[in-house]
């Protein structure tokens, strides 16, 4: 391995110890796919930019609570699963309706482009999740 190829692989393991790191990254992860998705759906095919924001919504979620389970907050106990699953889709919805009303505002009042309203409104609403997932849905706990 040369030497930047190590020292790469040093930073990441490092910061790959750090559940805001990977909080990033997997919300990074997700928000990508539903960026796609909604321009595909709203830019290509046509769909309406509120139904194509939900739609795009439902499928980042299900990436979301696998990331965040099983990488962010390595919660892995299988048993706990639909009880998590159930308290993050209520935070989720909350999101959806909080983030389908910026849209609303940004696209519909400050007639912002729609994906550039998408960034602006998901960046709004990741802040609040962050802290709804670490403290009630998966209960995180810094290890020593």
């Amino acid at each position: 391995m040369s030497g930047s190829s190590r020292d790469s692989y040093i930073m990441i393991h490092i910061l790959n110890k750090h559940v805001l790191f990977r909080y990033i990254v997997a919300g990074g992860t997700s928000a990508t796919i539903d960026l796609i998705l909604l321009y595909i759906l709203n830019s290509i095919w046509g769909i309406q930019y509120l139904i194509s924001a939900i739609l795009a919504f439902i499928v980042a979620f299900f990436v979301s609570f696998t990331l965040h389970k099983l990488w962010t907050f390595k919660t892995d106990e299988m048993y706990k699963t639909h009880h998590q699953v159930g308290l993050y889709l209520i935070t989720s919805l909350f999101g959806l309706s909080f983030n389908t009303l910026l849209m609303y505002i940004f696209v519909g009042f400050f007639h912002l482009p729609v994906i550039l309203s998408q960034i602006f409104a998901g960046g709004i609403v990741a802040c609040y999740s962050f802290f709804l997932s670490r403290k009630f849905v998966f209960k995180w706990k810094e290890k020593a």
